[in-house]
């Protein structure tokens, strides 16, 4: 049977639309967004999907934050998690219980240009800054850390000399696009397996 998810977003939500608008969308459970009026609540509810809000700012320690959101885990029922667009760091707790069972999507090429401080179009301004040819989207497995669990895919794009950080970023979010509802379809399916830091995909080389 596939395997049921829940998705936490932070903003507009075009990454929870790509799956929303997969067959993966069948299997989602509910969408978490981290503050009020985050449009991506918006999709949700136009979907049919539940929607919650759960704030940091509510809560008086990380460890409370994060029962609130495995409280919320818990009701649904979910078997895993994805990150669309989510900006906070989870917690000790959160991630334990979720061991390799929360997906993050990135728009670079980790281990460059990712962790503390890199979201946005800081991402993307800091490509176009080191002077890169290639960039690209990561989807991977969320650990302690700030973007160092192990990688799930990778795919890459092209970086053009009349670029900017606006540009850059719009073509990486058509790619992830794509690459996340995959990725989403595998995990429901249980054809993603991971060995320390490597991640085995069945069927693929």
């Amino acid at each position: 049977m596939p395997l049921k998810f829940a998705v936490m977003v932070s903003g507009s939500g075009t990454d929870l639309q790509s799956i929303l608008d997969s067959p993966a969308k069948q299997n989602m459970l509910c969408v978490i967004s981290s503050k009020e009026g985050a449009y991506a609540l918006e999709r949700a509810r136009r979907a049919d999907v539940p929607a919650v809000v759960i704030q940091k700012k509510d809560f008086a320690s990380q460890e409370a934050f994060d029962e609130a959101i495995l409280n919320t885990l818990r009701q649904y029922d979910a078997d895993f998690v994805v990150l669309a667009g989510y900006l906070h760091i989870l917690g000790e707790k959160l991630v334990q219980t979720y061991e390799n069972r929360i997906i993050n999507i990135h728009p670079s090429l980790i281990p460059s240009f990712c962790g503390m401080g890199y979201y946005g179009l800081k991402v993307h301004e800091g490509v176009l800054d080191y002077g890169c040819k290639v960039t690209g989207a990561t989807v991977h497995f969320v650990d302690a850390g700030a973007d160092t669990g192990p990688i799930i895919w990778q795919e890459p794009v092209r970086v053009h000399a009349d670029d900017t950080p606006q540009s850059l970023q719009q073509r990486v979010l058509e790619t992830e696009h794509v690459i996340l509802p995959r990725i989403v379809g595998l995990m429901m399916d249980g054809k993603i397996k991971v060995c320390g830091r490597k991640v085995i995909i069945e069927g693929e080389e």
